[in-house]
């Protein structure tokens, strides 16, 4: 079985994503991610195109170990140079130098003929090679060049020194069939291909990104550019996620796999989301919220009883912990079920079904039933669950010229405890003081606060969602007193918490 490398352009291609511009910190980071996650290739900047990048490639190249570490340069020699200045203390390096072929581009935007083109290419790779062994060429938008004048730069920047020549769908234009062809007609023609490495690097303008570079593996290429949850210019690039978990999963049809360690997938992209603020949408392949989430009842029974009958990947290969069942008004019986099971309920069948009935009514009228939906429908009907913590005080002082502390008063099991916390802002200082006293241990996912009535006087609702270990829960609490509704919502998820510990 081939390896086909990954080349990762996040650091690149990537950050030209408008507002995704990552400071010399945030690469490092990132790039440091990257070799734990397994990339062969780090494109960790464009040399020439700001002193930051520079000194984001140089630092990589220093202190970033595994990868080999490129560096983009046009066809010039002051590219070039500035290139080789970035990478020349890297004990791996790599110089990355491109230019147009299409005809669409050479008369409108470069101005000069096929001919000159070709010469400049030539001569700017046989430059690089003068630095560095390791040379790769990138005819750019060449899905829409000439074919045979294709093969005839291909061939000569082979000839000129370039082991790797990168095939790019610059503009997204290709479709897969086609692109598949024109690899393996490069493949066909060029008499000395099997001297360089074929690349492929397509752009998502069409969608078509993954598909065309699985197309263009299929045909013989050996290495795939790509980016963490496929951001980059306009539409973005193929996405490293797909493509690797495509070739793992299809490894029957491909016949090649990646040097990539799948469970470092979710930890890279979790890591882009948060130095970029890009979000990746929700049915977004592999690393999207709702890429192992179920809603269908008929796809829960079936996953219930064997993972392979809905899932063709398992979440822990890419760094998750289990497949989500989600609640709604599409889940079947058996995984409300197995849901009150999970959640501590050992009911009959007749209580079962009642809880079901009503778990069914309340699920056409919210999108998501979450643990505390399924434990108040069964509370109500069949327990009580006691009060642990109740609040009985509450004072908090706060101002711009001291640290904001909040002396809190609760019923602990019937016992009346003080404590004092400290906090960046009054909110803050409360859930502390409340921490004080209960030792909860449970983390903060999200607080929400919202105007239930209108006017300066209006009653606010606090939403606080909690989690401790696999347990998560939303309390709720409402007062006139922001202040107050927040605590009252704190201790409510914390006495959750408590009676389903119970």
């Amino acid at each position: 079985m081939r390896i086909v490398k990954i080349f990762d352009t996040t650091l690149r291609d990537g950050e030209q994503s408008p507002g995704a511009s990552m400071n010399v910190a945030e690469k490092l980071r990132l790039a440091e991610q990257l070799a734990r996650l397994g990339v062969d290739i780090i494109e960790a900047g464009f040399a020439i195109a700001s002193p930051g990048d520079f000194e984001a490639i140089k630092t990589i190249g220093n202190e970033v170990e595994g990868p080999v570490i490129c560096s983009l340069a046009r066809a010039k020699e002051e590219d070039i140079k500035r290139a080789w200045e970035s990478l020349k203390d890297a004990p791996r390096r790599r110089i990355h130098t491109f230019h147009s072929t299409s005809d669409i581009h050479l008369k409108y935007q470069f101005r000069i003929s096929r001919e000159e083109a070709l010469k400049r290419s030539v001569d700017m790779v046989r430059f690089a090679k003068s630095f560095v062994d390791d040379v790769e060429f990138s005819p750019m938008d060449a899905t829409r060049t000439d074919i045979g004048y294709l093969c005839e730069v291909i061939e000569a920047v082979i000839e000129a020194g370039a082991v790797t020549v990168n095939i790019p769908d610059t503009v997204g234009y290709s479709i897969p069939g086609e692109f598949g062809a024109m690899i393996k007609t490069l493949r066909d023609r060029v008499k000395n291909i099997d001297k360089a490495v074929i690349s492929v690097h397509c752009h998502n303008d069409l969608g078509l990104s993954t598909s065309n570079s699985l197309s263009a593996v299929l045909n013989g290429a050996g290495q795939v550019e790509c980016t963490v949850n496929g951001i980059g210019e306009r539409a973005g690039n193929c996405s490293m996620e797909e493509v690797v978990m495509a070739l793992r999963t299809r490894r029957d049809l491909f016949n090649a796999d990646t040097n990539i360690n799948t469970e470092e997938i979710m930890r890279s992209s979790r890591l882009v989301t948060k130095i970029t603020g890009m979000s990746v949408q929700p049915n977004k392949a592999i690393v999207g919220a709702n890429a192992f989430a179920h809603e269908s009842g008929i796809h829960q029974d079936g996953l219930l009883k064997e993972k392979s009958t809905y899932e063709i990947i398992r979440p822990e290969t890419i760094g998750l912990h289990k497949t989500k069942f989600v609640l709604g008004k599409h889940s079947g019986r058996h995984a409300f079920r197995t849901r009150l099971d999970e959640l501590g309920y050992t009911l009959s069948d007749e209580e079962v079904n009642s809880a079901f009935y009503r778990f069914k009514k309340l699920a056409d009228q919210k999108k998501e039933i979450y643990d505390e939906d399924i434990e108040a429908l069964v509370s109500e009907e069949f327990t009580t669950a006691p009060e642990i913590y109740s609040l009985t005080g509450l004072s908090v002082s706060s101002g711009t010229d001291q640290k904001p502390a909040a002396t809190l008063k609760l019923k602990v099991n019937g016992e009346l405890i003080e404590k004092t916390g400290h906090g960046d802002g009054p909110v803050d200082a409360v859930f502390r003081a409340i921490t004080l006293i209960t030792g909860a241990k449970s983390r903060l996912l999200r607080y929400e606060v919202k105007a239930i009535t209108g006017g300066t006087d209006a009653l606010g609702e606090v939403v606080c969602s909690l989690e401790e270990g696999d347990r998560s829960v939303s309390g709720h609490g409402a007062d006139t007193d922001i202040i107050i509704a927040s605590a009252k919502a704190y201790i409510n998820a914390l006495n959750k918490l408590a009676a389903r510990k119970k």
